[in-house]
């Protein structure tokens, strides 16, 4: 979910190159989307993240049967390396995944498009320091505590760049997203950049540690997106269009009764609703009104180009990708 390793992308160019070789998958504008799903299963790939728990709460309240998807199949992966190579044999139809992850597939040759953005971190991203050190420019020639190729790597490098500075700037001290906060609090490092719940516990810990730089800054720049194989979207483009609005109604159900909803959810990643609490707060789900606005709006038109400079940044994307070729809005168009 948080990174793309070499690994990874040596897995996707090796099974990218069994599906390319039949051409692109005709735009789902090329035809009218049909209302009525198509029958037959629909498998969706998903990691034990809280950005993507709508699709349990949509599966809990029975809401994929409720949009005609007779048969809706979460898989669970614990690695994106998995979850890829699955997507890139075709046992998958679809994936949830970061943006930057949607990237490198593309940039490694699996033909699939971006239909519908699903979360964005707001403040769950976030670069921390203690006293005296209130903006990026405070941390130059400074240790900085973060997990390479990772969010954090994207996050501390937009960071940089945004205020005329490079990663040459610092004193990187690679380590695990999970060790950077008690780095912080112990004195071995000023300043870290990582995640919840790793943010609430450093600063429950410190009451000096503040948050200098989040992922607010640029909403969109540390996302979450739905997916889906080219192949799909040309046959059974009902089937993806009942997908993207059973995560609407699951969206709608979550924010009328949200404990409710954080319960689903919160057992679904294996965790409790209180260790996840701070997480929620800091990230925000997409429904399709803001998706019909980001995917044909700023998200296309800037925060795409934010993510790719950011990924390049953090050596975690090897080639140009465009929005043009990513993204298909046509799936919330039709769905609102």
């Amino acid at each position: 979910m948080r990174n793309l390793s070499g690994q990874f992308r040596a897995l996707l160019v090796a099974a990218a190159l069994g599906v390319a070789a039949a051409g692109p998958a005709a735009h789902a504008a090329d035809a009218a989307i049909p209302a009525t799903p198509e029958a037959g299963s629909f498998k969706l790939g998903i990691e034990p993240w809280l950005g993507y728990g709508q699709w349990h709460v949509a599966q809990a309240k029975g809401m994929f049967k409720a949009n005609g998807l007779a048969d809706v199949q979460i898989v669970n992966f614990s690695e994106d390396k998995d979850l890829g190579a699955a997507l890139a044999s075709g046992q998958l139809d679809a994936a949830n995944v970061a943006t930057h992850t949607a990237m490198g597939m593309v940039a490694a040759g699996l033909p699939i498009k971006i239909v519908m953005m699903l979360d964005v971190s707001m403040t769950a991203d976030a670069m921390i320091a203690g006293k005296g050190i209130t903006s990026i420019k405070d941390i130059k020639g400074k240790q900085v505590a973060f997990e390479e190729g990772t969010t954090s790597d994207i996050l501390l490098k937009y960071a940089l760049a945004r205020n005329g500075m490079s990663v040459a700037d610092i004193e990187p001290v690679p380590m695990p997203a999970a060790d950077a906060g008690s780095a912080l609090i112990a004195g071995r490092v000023p300043v870290a950049v990582t995640y919840e719940p790793y943010l609430t516990t450093a600063k429950a810990q410190n009451k000096d540690v503040t948050s200098i730089f989040t992922a607010s800054e640029d909403p969109g720049l540390i996302s979450d997106v739905l997916v889906v194989r080219d192949e799909v979207i040309k046959a059974r483009p009902g089937q993806v269009l009942a997908m993207v609005k059973a995560w609407d109604a699951a969206l709608a159900a979550y924010n009328a009764n949200t404990p409710d909803g954080r319960a689903i959810i919160s057992k679904a990643v294996g965790s409790s609703v209180e260790d996840l609490n701070t997480a929620f707060d800091g990230v925000r789900y997409y429904s399709l009104a803001e998706n019909k606005k980001a995917l044909t709006g700023d998200f296309a038109t800037k925060t795409f180009a934010d993510v790719e400079a950011a990924a390049k940044n953090a050596k975690l994307l090897q080639a140009d990708v465009t929005a043009e070729q990513m993204i298909d809005p046509d799936f919330v168009k039709a769905a609102q």
